[in-house]
């Protein structure tokens, strides 16, 4: 009796030592800044309706436990029905040409033929930006995963088109990212808005 005693006291006094996490393990990681989802479905939409209005805001996070319940949950590129984009935007910078932080800027773009692959390039390309991965982080404004029927596309936003350096230092960290070898491109949102056809301005 004494002896079960003693062990039962002994397992409590483990239980009291093991139960209660460290302060440290119980705080959130918080990121370097916040991050917004959003989501435009494009498949059903209304007669004359502009472009944008079925964009939605999802989500803001601030921290890694966050970003992985979303990611997990939600916001995986191969869910997407055909002609639905998913966005992570800079929270504050909506993902539109006409918002002042992406009105000067640009997107590298990267084609995707399958699902799998969109889910992993996104993947990358999420955990590169909310780790603060890129040298010329402040350029960027956030990443587009537009899934079609023909051909998936993941793209880049940037902020001053312009500046040629850190395009092409944005450009070549993404690859290595995404971890892809054939070429990708660069155009203006300027050159978009006015031409149909994209016309590139950098490549790497």
């Amino acid at each position: 009796m004494a002896s079960e005693a003693a062990g039962m006291e002994s397992g409590a006094a483990g239980m009291e030592s093991g139960a209660a996490p460290t302060e440290a393990a119980k705080q959130p990681h918080r990121l370097e800044r916040k991050w917004t989802f959003w989501f435009d479905n494009q498949s059903k939409p209304k007669q004359g309706a502009a472009w944008g209005t079925s964009l939605r805001k999802a989500y803001t996070f601030e921290t890694v436990e966050e970003f992985w319940c979303l990611y997990d949950q939600i916001f995986k590129p191969s869910k997407l029905p055909a002609n639905a984009d998913f966005h992570l935007f800079k929270a504050g910078v909506e993902p539109k040409w006409e918002d002042p932080e992406c009105a000067n800027g640009g997107k590298w773009t990267v084609a995707s033929s399958r699902k799998g692959n969109l889910d992993t390039m996104w993947l990358e390309t999420l955990m590169a930006l909310i780790g603060e991965q890129f040298d010329e982080a402040d350029e960027i404004c956030g990443v587009v995963a537009s899934v079609r029927q023909r051909q998936d596309k993941l793209a880049l936003w940037t902020k001053t088109a312009t500046n040629e350096a850190a395009q092409m230092s944005i450009g070549r960290k993404w690859k290595e990212v995404i971890d892809v070898t054939d070429k990708i491109t660069y155009s203006f949102h300027d050159d978009s808005r006015r031409e149909r056809s994209v016309k590139v301005r950098y490549n790497v």
